[in-house]
């Protein structure tokens, strides 16, 4: 492989797809890991996670969107169920930058990581997703710290991000402050920013992308 390689995990649908298409756009080698292909890896697994980095000759960008989601009443939920979505939204971005890191400090690389905006904000029945990426938040300013100089990191935590389903409504867009749902591209977009060169003074941040949902005032009317 020649030129910029960054690696993306859970890239074969949805918001890393934006991200990988965005990023190929740009110039970039781009490998995608996902459960379903093309290169098939189970970020939870720490064989995997190590065979998949011991692969690559070269990692200049790691984005770590892998992630797991259920929405279950808090007694009905099993330890098993809340295990599994912090395995893959939390420890696998562990596993993944310890792994990558010889190759993202030669490189003088980068890291993204995915949380959410539920981070700060919840849905009933969403307490195991909510934990992983609040801990996303925290792990992306620890790993900020401790790869540096050398590597920065930094977190996109995207809003309503319409990727499948029936296409959002005008009442929809009209609830954005921004006017309308968020895409795929806009990640995209602030990925490819903040793994590039424009960014280099950039890390340790939360960037929230959800179009201002979070600072509207919200009444029961």
């Amino acid at each position: 492989m020649s030129g910029r390689v960054a690696l993306v995990t859970g890239g074969a649908r949805g918001i890393g797809a934006g991200i990988a298409e965005r990023l190929r756009r740009d110039g970039w080698t781009v490998v995608v890991a996902d459960l379903f292909g093309p290169v098939v890896c189970d970020v939870s697994d720490e064989n995997a996670v190590e065979g998949l980095v011991a692969g690559l000759d070269r990692i200049d960008a790691l984005v770590c969107n892998a992630g797991l989601t259920f929405r279950k009443k808090l007694s009905d939920t099993t330890l098993a169920e809340w295990s599994a979505v912090l395995s893959v939204n939390l420890t696998g971005t562990f596993l993944l930058a310890r792994a990558a890191e010889t190759k993202l400090r030669a490189a003088k690389g980068a890291i993204v990581t995915i949380a959410s905006t539920r981070a700060h904000m919840s849905e009933p029945g969403s307490e195991a997703y909510a934990a992983s990426k609040g801990g996303l938040l925290a792990l992306t300013h620890a790993l900020a710290v401790s790869l540096a100089p050398d590597v920065r990191v930094n977190c996109i935590s995207p809003g309503w991000i319409h990727t499948n389903g029936p296409a959002p409504t005008p009442e929809d867009h009209a609830f954005h402050p921004a006017g309308r749902v968020g895409t795929a591209a806009d990640i995209g977009a602030l990925a490819s920013f903040l793994i590039g060169p424009d960014a280099g003074f950039v890390t340790g941040a939360e960037f929230v992308a959800d179009g201002g949902v979070t600072r509207k005032m919200i009444y029961p009317e």
